[in-house]
């Protein structure tokens, strides 16, 4: 690690001579400052790091002293200095992990109701707005792309696009079947029901992320079946992409012109293709750790509502939150940062696996 550490050290400051030295070149200035930015906070905890290590080295040097006083001193100062050695070299660890070039990324959420029926839908559109909310409340934006209602106010599919720096980081851990427990409204009897709602969450992709041939793709276009205004109604401009090698098709309608259709339907194509790469690749190199992100189709549940007894479980961390109320309205965080921990254990614990493979190799 320390070896790693005087590499980004070397890097940093070598970035700092080359910033004075391209003060005319905005471009090349902003790309530095940007690279800095990234390294700076590794840097801060790398000299901490250092630092503490050195005094903590003295100390235990002084242990060796004739004086009582200064012994006593330096086993205090040790007392003192390990747990904050230990926990830096942690932080550090942490911030030395393969970042996941997605994380930066917007994201295009897919909600479809699954087993339920009218309830399944309506708790889908529950979910669309716990998850606007939160996307309030990291002033990010939210856009429909396609939209499926039902009669009384449920979505049987909404898929929409979240527009936000490190968007896809946070909600990346939603992807899975939630479980709904609690009375419908349609229901007479009183009786609790279970429903379930599968949430798909892609990174949204560029152009240049991949490429799809024209002849991989057939297009359909059509006069769109839903609300719209006389204009949606009278011309063709719903669009239906369909992906040859794949299978995959892809409808988009909300929109009044077909080339909008058709822009937002090649959006979500590609975002659905590169996470389908991304998941091939994963499984190639770990296949304990399977990705399952942005499917949508774990066989398990991954979080339950359970409105009769005010509480939200996490399945996969155990946790649970008594205030049902705030998370639908979008209060996420406890999860999701719980989750964040989680996977970054797991990432920690398989480096110190590859790490031991390493020097046994040795």
């Amino acid at each position: 690690m320390l070896d790693k550490l005087a590499l980004i050290e070397a890097r940093y400051n070598e970035i700092n001579q080359l910033l004075e030295q391209v003060v005319d070149d905005y471009q090349r200035a902003a790309e530095l400052a940007k690279e800095r930015a990234e390294l700076e906070e590794i840097v801060t905890r790398s000299q901490a790091y250092r630092q503490t290590l050195q005094r903590l080295e003295e100390a235990r040097t002084l242990r060796d002293s004739d004086d009582p006083e200064i012994r006593e001193l330096a086993d205090q100062e040790i007392e003192e200095l390990e747990p904050r050695l230990e926990q830096l070299e942690r932080e550090l660890k942490a911030l030395l992990l393969p970042k996941d070039p997605r994380d930066q990324r917007n994201v295009i959420m897919e909600i479809r109701a699954g087993t339920g029926g009218e309830e399944a839908a309506l708790f889908a559109a529950d979910l669309f707005r716990m998850y606007s909310r939160y996307a309030e409340r990291q002033g990010w934006e939210v856009e429909v792309l396609s939209q499926n209602e039902t009669g009384i106010g449920g979505f049987k599919e909404i898929i929409f696009l979240v527009k936000g720096k490190g968007a896809y980081s946070r909600l990346k851990y939603e992807s899975g079947v939630h479980r709904v427990q609690r009375i419908p409204v349609t229901e007479s009897s009183g009786r609790i029901h279970t429903s379930t709602v599968t949430v798909a969450v892609l990174a949204e992709v560029e152009d240049v992320d991949i490429h799809i041939p024209e002849s991989d793709l057939r297009i359909d276009v059509y006069r769109s079946a839903g609300a719209g205004g006389q204009n949606v109604q009278k011309n063709a401009t719903a669009v239906r992409i369909t992906h040859l090698p794949t299978g995959i098709v892809v409808a988009c309608q909300d929109e009044r012109s077909q080339l909008q259709n058709r822009l937002r339907a090649m959006s979500i194509l590609r975002a659905r293709l590169y996470e389908m790469e991304m998941q091939k690749r994963q499984e190639e190199v770990d296949a304990a750790r399977r990705a399952q992100v942005g499917t949508g189709e774990r066989a398990e549940k991954i979080r339950t509502y359970n409105y009769p007894q005010n509480r939200v479980t996490d399945h996969r961390i155990g946790l649970s939150s008594y205030n049902l109320p705030a998370v639908m309205d979008g209060d996420l965080d406890m999860f999701i940062e719980e989750l964040a921990l989680r996977d970054q254990a797991q990432q920690l614990a398989t480096g110190l696996d590859e790490d031991e493979d390493d020097d046994n190799h040795r």
